[in-house]
């Protein structure tokens, strides 16, 4: 019988939390200022995950050195954990084996979370049309940005760090923190999109 009351009390306040999420702070969250606030503070603080599989890396790397400097767009501090990221950069060519690694990482990264598919491999699997390779990574994860080349400059990087803190700035704050039965769903459309319908 305790455990009855025990998970009614839980799930009558569970409901209340809910209610108060949905009707009090997501109006809040979602008016002009707090957005603009709040997703400034997210594109100028993209922590990546260093997930380089060829030679697409490199560029990634030199990405990250005084020449280009990465830190300038807030996205210099790298994570070896996909715990700690908010942003993978698929560099290389992903084989089909390594599509289940991918994902898993991916899944473990909290949201929000965002993915740039770097080079032609990632994008499209590249030159390598083979029983082996992935034919690109939108078929294992959701690709936010793609960046064309073989390999892609650090210019290029940089150009598609910019245009995912475009991306940032237009999406709603509470799109992955007010769901009503605790999971997080990307609502991907815009103020531009809205206006337009």
């Amino acid at each position: 019988m305790a455990e009855h009351n025990e998970g009614f009390v839980l799930t009558t306040v569970d409901s209340i939390t809910n209610f108060v999420r949905q009707k009090m702070v997501a109006p809040v969250i979602d008016s002009k200022p707090v957005q603009f606030g709040v997703n400034w503070a997210r594109k100028s603080a993209i922590w990546p995950m260093t997930f380089g599989l060829a030679c697409c890396a490199i560029e990634m790397m030199a990405t990250g050195a005084s020449r280009f400097d990465i830190d300038r767009f807030g996205a210099g501090v790298f994570r070896p954990s996909p715990r700690q990221s908010d942003l993978i950069i698929i560099a290389g060519t992903v084989t089909l084996k390594m599509g289940p690694v991918v994902r898993r990482v991916y899944d473990q990264m909290p949201e929000p979370k965002w993915a740039i598919a770097m080079g032609a491999c990632a994008s499209t699997g590249g030159p390598f049309d083979s029983y082996s390779t992935m034919q690109g990574v939108d078929r294992t994860i959701p690709v936010d940005v793609y960046i064309p080349g073989c390999p892609p400059r650090p210019e290029a990087l940089l150009y598609g760090l910019m245009r995912l803190q475009d991306i940032i700035m237009r999406e709603a704050p509470s799109a992955y923190i007010f769901e009503s039965d605790g999971t997080v769903h990307r609502r991907r459309t815009f103020d531009a999109d809205e206006a337009a319908a």
